[in-house]
């Protein structure tokens, strides 16, 4: 019988949906690490993401990512927020079993380069192609930490310091880990 896929809580979705980077860890055939920033969407069962158009310096099949999935499927994939109150940080981690989805799976492709476009501004504007390749990372393990709960803090332009807030106090101890 096969393993049931973890289920993510509300506010870890929350925090999936408005998270724009991930790091994306692969294993070579010898085993070392290979880490590289990517661009995700998670659609309630698995996470994509795509080898967009931004310049590489090997054509995108040779690209040491695919080639390291293609030979062990297993990944990592972290989406963090980092903040200078520490109150406020969070991670979530994935681990599960990448697969770069073939022509054969049109619908799956076609499913996730939508949503991709939907949530990344260039990729509408052409920087990812309906022939890009796509990765599915099916999860079998997702650890959360930190604040998940509250709600991410608004996008500022500058680095000015946030005031405390009124009324708020900070926990007496780091935010806890929880394996979903």
């Amino acid at each position: 019988m096969p393993a049931k896929r973890p289920t993510i809580p509300a506010a870890v979705r929350n925090r999936l949906e408005q998270a724009r980077v991930a790091r994306l860890a692969t294993l070579d055939a010898a085993g070392a690490p290979h880490l590289v920033p990517v661009c995700f969407v998670y659609d309630g069962k698995a996470f994509y993401t795509a080898v967009d158009r931004k310049p590489k310096t090997v054509p995108a099949q040779r690209l040491a990512r695919l080639r390291n999935i293609r030979a062990l499927p297993r990944v990592a994939l972290l989406i963090d927020h980092y903040a200078e109150d520490w109150t406020r940080l969070w991670y979530v981690l994935v681990r599960g079993k990448a697969r770069v989805l073939g022509r054969s799976a049109r619908q799956e492709r076609a499913r996730a380069l939508a949503k991709l476009t939907a949530k990344y501004r260039p990729y509408a504007r052409g920087m990812l192609t309906a022939d890009a390749p796509v990765i599915r990372i099916r999860p079998e393990r997702i650890t959360c930490w930190g604040s998940l709960e509250d709600p991410l803090p608004p996008r500022r332009l500058t680095a000015r310091p946030r005031p405390p807030r009124r009324g708020a106090r900070r926990p007496a101890s780091p935010p806890r880990r929880a394996a979903v």
